[in-house]
């Protein structure tokens, strides 16, 4: 399994809309079917550059669901958001493969 992980810092002048629009966004990547499923976590590191800092992981079955994601549906939905935000937010993607799971 692959996870997608991306990290964006968020403007504090756009946290709260933001917060509000990222809850809708993740369904929506979701509904692509290329996903089983996702987590939103914050970064809890202080930025030199102040806002605030997520990660959304959305997890996939396969390297081929991944890449389908980026051909078919990635576009698109990154546009959306760079729409909505354009220079209030920061982000980076990447893809971690994971070897093993343990549970306590």
């Amino acid at each position: 399994m692959y996870i997608y992980n991306v990290t964006i810092n968020i403007d504090d002048s756009i946290h709260e809309e933001f917060l509000i629009w990222i809850k809708k966004h993740i369904p929506d990547v979701l509904a692509t079917g290329k996903f089983t499923e996702a987590r939103l976590v914050q970064v809890l590191v202080e930025e030199e550059m102040g806002g605030t800092t997520y990660a959304v992981q959305y997890t996939a079955e396969s390297k081929d669901a991944l890449e389908a994601y980026y051909e078919e549906d990635a576009p698109r939905l990154r546009e959306e958001g760079m729409k909505k935000f354009a220079d209030k937010m920061l982000g980076f993607r990447t893809e971690l493969k994971i070897i093993q799971d343990f549970n306590a």
